[in-house]
């Protein structure tokens, strides 16, 4: 099984995440951050990865760290669930509509992180989300993972619908990479051997 619990407890945060990359989308997730709830809801939904959080965070001040932190620990989870990666496809994309919205990502778990965002949004907040940190997210995210991530609101009006395209096409293009091909024989899938 390819899963991974984390603890992450620091004076801002306290975070339990447990991951099961072969999952089939069940979710528990309450961060106190509705709209992260949301779309932490879609990475498993989508994705069929199996999806546990409990986090804690000092929202009287606001939801930045919490935000951060639970990108952090689902980076690290992934990369703990995944291993050495022998047998992975390694890399995916997608796109993914919202009604009028489009969104795209590509994710290669290159075991080198490097995060490009491409959005633009048209209010500061999505609830208690403040749409500048969905692209800090995405590169918490990859940092933790060592992946190499680009992802892009191609259009839009609505930011709901931007991010909601934006977190979709993640969870797909991370349950392609994250796949395992019975072609390779549990190599590591790298011209260097290692990830």
């Amino acid at each position: 099984m390819r899963t991974a619990t984390i603890h992450r407890k620091t004076n801002e945060t306290e975070i339990t995440l447990t991951l099961n990359v072969d999952g089939s989308g069940r979710h528990a997730i309450a961060t106190g951050v509705g709209f992260l709830d949301h779309m932490l809801t879609h990475i498993a939904v989508h994705g069929l990865f199996d999806l546990e959080v409990q986090a804690q965070g000092d929202l009287h001040i606001d939801a930045h760290h919490t935000i951060e932190d639970t990108a952090l620990v689902l980076g690290q989870a992934f990369a703990e669930a995944l291993g050495d990666k022998r047998g992975l496809v390694r890399a995916g994309s997608a796109y993914m509509p919202m009604d009028e919205a489009l969104a795209f990502v590509a994710v290669d778990l290159s075991g080198r992180p490097y995060a490009v965002i491409d959005a633009t949004w048209h209010t500061p907040m999505i609830g208690q989300f403040p749409t500048s940190l969905v692209g800090h997210f995405i590169e918490s995210l990859a940092a933790t993972m060592k992946a190499n991530l680009h992802a892009r609101v191609v259009y839009g009006r609505d930011d709901h619908h931007q991010a909601e395209a934006l977190f979709k096409a993640l969870a797909r293009a991370l349950d392609q990479a994250t796949a395992l091909d019975p072609r390779r024989a549990g190599v590591v899938p790298s011209t260097k051997g290692t990830l």
